[in-house]
């Protein structure tokens, strides 16, 4: 199987609230997404290199009840106290060629497989029924694309750039194990301490780390 990453998800309280502070850490103004129907969120996105992109993500404040829980553990009371702080790094994503594969392979539970339309695009994405994150968010989330260009082709490019997946985590052995059997191994830097994941971006502003 092919993996790589696909999108990181920076959460944010609101998307005004995130996209200010973007402004001031990045150096750039994250350009408007789009809606996701499915779990009543809304998001900003631009390229972050090596076709990936960076999604800046909150509820929808006009969308009805989803009537599920929300991914990327939107929905928790703990996240929302802290995404009421300021933005956090919530979640990354893999896109890969064999989602069945991965599944397959998985030493632990990566979730359901949801399946999104948006126009004639589709993809398949790896969502946990209760809205948690595996480990925290430092396992990935997986998404398999339907044939066509990556959707980072179609956003704007300001110069911000993906440098790291940085994950720490009380026993980076066991981690290390778990990316390897899904062969994601070579995207993420693993060291011990308490689960905490971040991303270091190379931007306007220089390096900078959200975390």
């Amino acid at each position: 199987m092919h993996n790589r990453i696909d999108h990181f998800a920076i959460g944010a309280a609101s998307l005004d609230q995130g996209v200010a502070a973007m402004r001031e850490a990045l150096g750039v103004e994250v350009p408007a997404g789009s809606k996701h129907d499915a779990m009543s969120t809304h998001n900003c996105v631009m390229q972050a290199g090596n076709e990936s992109f960076l999604e800046l993500i909150a509820i929808d404040p006009d969308a009805p009840d989803p009537g599920r829980v929300r991914w990327f553990t939107l929905d928790d009371s703990e996240t929302r106290t802290r995404l009421e702080e300021r933005p956090r790094a919530l979640c990354w994503v893999v896109n890969t060629d064999d989602l069945d594969g991965v599944l397959a392979a998985s030493p632990i539970d990566l979730g359901e497989v949801v399946d999104f339309r948006r126009g004639d695009r589709t993809w398949r994405l790896t969502v946990p029924r209760d809205g948690s994150l595996p480990e925290g968010g430092l396992v990935p989330a997986f998404i398999e694309w339907s044939p066509g260009p990556h959707p980072s082709a179609g956003q704007q490019d300001l110069g911000v750039r993906l440098k790291t997946v940085n994950l720490t985590h009380p026993d980076p052995g066991r981690l290390r194990t778990v990316f390897e059997t899904l062969s994601i191994a070579h995207l993420a830097q693993i060291e011990e301490g308490d689960r905490a994941l971040a991303f270091t971006l190379e931007t306007p502003n220089g390096l900078v780390v959200i975390d």
